[in-house]
């Protein structure tokens, strides 16, 4: 089992959430069926790293959970302007604005612990230390989309784009509700636990939400 790094290791965590910020600008959609760079995402802010120690559960739960909220920040961009339905739009923004900071505040945590950060939505070699889960690719991942699945997104406005849009997202709640759960039961870190346990509550009342909203609740 890993212990927490000195404090001197930590001065990093800065640097770390600067660039999980500037990661998220590169993963927006222009509106006209293109990749294209997304809206500023909220300005970084210094996330403090609670001292505790952790295992190799809690590094992959992060390692794997920030390419997974980054496709889920990404599919909300889409929704901003392809949406048809005010619910759909205001359900993205709040899938957004709740998982911005969570990326940021993993990527402080593995930035303190010595550990490599994630880059995009790819997903890390080493992070088959969660049971069950292949995470060498990120498409593998519970609940991620493919790109296909995002490409066939691009392509769709209005009604069509609110059912797709809901019915991916569900999927993709239900991998994240899976990957915390595995958190919950291996990892060692506190903090991490936590975070695990608010995804799981959360997701799971936007999952009952969404499917009120597709009819099939």
């Amino acid at each position: 089992m890993k212990t927490t790094p000195p404090l001197h290791r930590r001065s990093a965590v800065a640097a770390a959430v600067a660039a999980s910020a500037l990661l998220l600008a590169g993963c927006g959609d222009d509106g006209n069926g293109g990749a294209a760079t997304s809206p500023s995402p909220t300005p970084s802010v210094s996330v403090s790293v609670p001292a505790g120690e952790h295992n190799q559960a809690d590094v992959a739960f992060a390692q794997g959970m920030i390419p997974h909220h980054r496709q889920a920040v990404l599919m909300a961009d889409m929704a901003e302007t392809r949406a048809s339905s005010s619910d759909v739009k205001a359900l993205a923004a709040k899938i957004k604005k709740a998982q911005e900071p969570e990326i940021e505040t993993m990527s402080a945590w593995l930035t303190a612990w010595g550990e490599e950060v994630p880059q995009g939505m790819d997903g890390m070699d080493g992070m088959d230390g969660m049971d069950g889960m292949d995470h060498g690719d990120a498409s593998s991942m519970p609940g991620m989309m493919n790109d296909q699945q995002m490409d066939d997104m691009r392509g769709l406005s209005g009604k069509a784009f609110d059912t797709m849009f809901l019915t991916m997202m569900i999927e993709h709640h239900e991998g994240a509700v899976e990957m915390a759960e595995t958190e919950k039961k291996q990892g060692a870190y506190g903090p991490a636990k936590e975070l695990a346990d608010d995804i799981i509550t959360a997701q799971k009342a936007e999952i009952t939400q969404m499917r009120t909203m597709l009819g099939t609740n």
